[in-house]
């Protein structure tokens, strides 16, 4: 059967559709609650109540939702986590990074260290669907790895390199708030807010330790050449004053906000990570049932909660993704430059589980119709 004549039945399709791992699905509550409060806030200065108060509202709310230790901070500043990349190799970085790489995202990150004025990073690298890990090494001062890798969908634990005043730092931009993290284990876990907060990008978000906010006002004191868009001393004097140094994305603000304040009401981090969990089991789970398809991960410990990749054999995914996409459920391709024939789907928090159920029937409903 051609793809463009496949009709999903709506009793096999999810109440909402959406399934990207970023941008990701909003809930339609946010939106309801950020025109309600649009009115007040949007197209109003960034430095003054109204906007610093959403600042304010949403660096207490992860702070809650965190648990976070004495003396660790949220920052926030202008340009999501690609910025932020560098920011760190301005603002963190002394000397020489380590990078584990492991995926696409890992390898941005080894190419933000590999700056010009610091030394060539050390990288430890897996294969993708594989990981890589971090490991101590002389004059190596910051260790960086992600706790999830988008890509592929492998996860890895938060744990801290043992290795003196070194700083161990976590690029958690689709695990924040899915996966589970103590913040003890690491200095800064930083993240934009488009994947797991459920809102839009356009911000980082990084949660720093006292080491890494010492380490910021140490080389801010020295005589580096940093740009002013990505001084994170001045990221931090901003952030203490509940505004960001740029003009904020206010409408992510709003959002991401409106996000960690569920969250901390419906149970904290230990309950969304709970969610995902059942959600991403149910894809796995269908995946290893199945005739046709089967994790792309094939180490179950590696396997996230949060990014699920699936692979096909003898059917087409490009082909299942584009009759989801005619059918209102979209945003399952895999990652572009993975070159899988396979899908890949969100299961945030924001994604609700029984709609991951139905998303499973709908693609074996799909499967057997493209076969016919």
């Amino acid at each position: 059967m051609a793809s463009h004549d496949i009709t999903i039945p709506d009793e096999l399709k999810p109440a909402d559709g959406r399934f990207g791992s970023g941008p990701s699905k909003v809930p339609d509550t946010a939106m309801a609650a950020l025109s309600a409060s649009g009115h007040d806030i949007m197209g109003t200065s960034h430095r003054k109540p109204a906007v610093k108060g959403q600042v304010k509202r949403l660096q207490e709310g992860l702070a809650e939702f965190f648990s976070l230790p004495d003396g660790y901070e949220v920052v926030l500043g202008v340009g999501g986590t690609t910025a932020f990349w560098d920011v760190v190799s301005y603002g963190l970085v002394r000397e020489q990074a380590q990078a584990a790489a492991f995926g696409e995202f890992g390898n941005k990150f080894v190419k933000a260290v590999s700056a010009p004025h610091l030394r060539a990073p050390s990288v430890r690298e897996g294969e993708p669907g594989n990981a890589a890990y971090l490991e101590a090494e002389a004059g190596v001062d910051v260790y960086g790895t992600t706790h999830n890798e988008t890509s592929t969908g492998v996860a890895v634990p938060v744990q801290r390199v043992p290795d003196g005043d070194a700083l161990t730092i976590h690029d958690a931009t689709s695990a924040v708030a899915g996966l589970p993290v103590d913040m003890n284990e690491t200095d800064c876990y930083y993240f934009a807010p488009q994947k797991g907060l459920a809102s839009d990008g356009g911000l980082w978000i990084a949660v720093m330790s006292p080491a890494a906010l010492e380490r910021t006002a140490e080389i801010k004191a020295s005589s580096r050449y940093i740009p002013a868009f990505l001084d994170l001393q001045t990221a931090v004097d901003n952030s203490r004053k509940n505004q960001t140094y740029n003009t904020p994305a206010v409408a992510t603000l709003i959002l991401a906000a409106e996000q960690i304040d569920r969250l901390n009401a419906t149970g904290g981090l230990e309950q969304a990570v709970k969610r995902c969990a059942t959600s991403a089991e149910t894809i796995y789970s269908w995946a290893e049932a199945s005739r046709v398809a089967q994790p792309y991960v094939t180490d179950p410990d590696l396997r996230s909660s949060v990014v699920t990749t699936v692979d096909f054999d003898g059917v087409d995914a490009a082909d299942i993704a584009q009759v989801l996409r005619n059918n209102g459920i979209v945003d399952t391709e895999p990652y572009r430059k993975l070159g899988r024939n396979q899908l890949r789907i969100a299961t945030y928090p924001a994604v609700d589980p029984a709609d991951v159920s139905r998303l499973t029937g709908a693609v074996d409903y799909v499967v057997e119709r493209l076969a016919a």
